[in-house]
């Protein structure tokens, strides 16, 4: 199926440790991208979310805001920074020693100085990401969902302009071969101009046709070309994702369509390139958004 690149998702999740709300925002991308956004002391599980989102998709820029609740059952201890704590008290009994004021160190004002104690959640790691990975799949599901969507949007309007490229393809498969024929009249209406019936080489102006004639033969071109058409819409059925694929069609494609431009000596014939260009360009800004 084909998906977007570009979405929203949303998950909640009443845990033990916490109440974790996810949103996920997908924009398109040529990579693979996640931003993770959490408080800081959580930032170890920064990588766990960015492997979840990129175990889902292949490609897109993705911006993970995670938002984190107590629900009151979470435990607290504090530490004590020992090393600091004594560093404290020796600083204490020098400065007393060096002013020779009596000072009596008291606990309770050690532990007043900054860092000595500091407040800890005891739940792990592992704990919260029991939490957090409910609400990150039911985003992802969202935002999978929404791509989806968003895709078959596009894949109807792709179909829709591959159709009008193989119109355009037929009407130059039959106003190929008039070419030569319409240079070939041209040709002996302008030999005619300057020469008399008996004075023009035959043998001379068939050579001069069979050169024209491989020069502007676009016949390969227009194989290909279908060929690619046919690539093209078939890709649009694929259960993979499929935009880089589709980048390399369309880059094939626009080269043939170039050498048949350059080929065709022709106003009808250049003026359908034109517009298959045209087609080509529109469907091109598309798949930039094609996952």
């Amino acid at each position: 199926m084909l998906r977007s690149m570009t979405g929203f998702g949303r998950g909640e999740h009443k845990g033990e440790w916490k109440e974790v709300i996810v949103e996920i925002k997908s924009v398109n991308s040529r990579y693979g991208e996640v931003k993770v956004r959490l408080p800081s002391q959580y930032v170890l599980l920064e990588e766990n979310v960015r492997r979840f989102v990129l175990n889902h998709f292949s490609r897109g820029h993705f911006e993970v805001f995670i938002r984190l609740e107590d629900t009151g059952q979470k435990q607290c201890e504090f530490q004590v920074d020992k090393e600091l704590a004594l560093a404290y008290y020796k600083a204490l009994k020098e400065l007393a020693a060096i002013t020779e004021i009596p000072c009596e160190v008291d606990v309770v004002q050690i532990a007043k100085f900054p860092e000595v104690l500091a407040l800890c959640e005891t739940e792990e790691a592992e704990h919260l990401w029991q939490d957090i990975e409910p609400a990150l799949q039911e985003a992802v599901a969202a935002l999978l969902q929404m791509r989806e969507k968003e895709g078959e949007k596009l894949k109807e309007d792709l179909e829709q302009r591959i159709r009008v490229m193989q119109q355009i393809h037929s009407e130059i498969l039959e106003k190929s071969p008039q070419v030569v024929k319409n240079y070939h009249e041209k040709l002996v209406t302008r030999l005619a101009e300057f020469l008399t019936a008996e004075q023009i080489d035959e043998d001379r102006l068939m050579l001069e046709l069979a050169l024209f004639a491989d020069k502007c033969n676009i016949d390969e071109e227009l194989v290909r070309l279908d060929s690619h058409f046919i690539q093209l819409t078939q890709s649009l059925e694929a259960d993979t994702p499929v935009g880089r694929q589709l980048d390399f069609l369309l880059q094939e494609i626009n080269r043939e369509v170039n050498t048949i431009g350059s080929k065709a000596n022709d106003l009808e014939i250049t003026q359908a390139v034109v517009a298959l260009k045209s087609e080509l360009e529109k469907i091109r800004e598309q798949v930039q958004n094609i996952e």
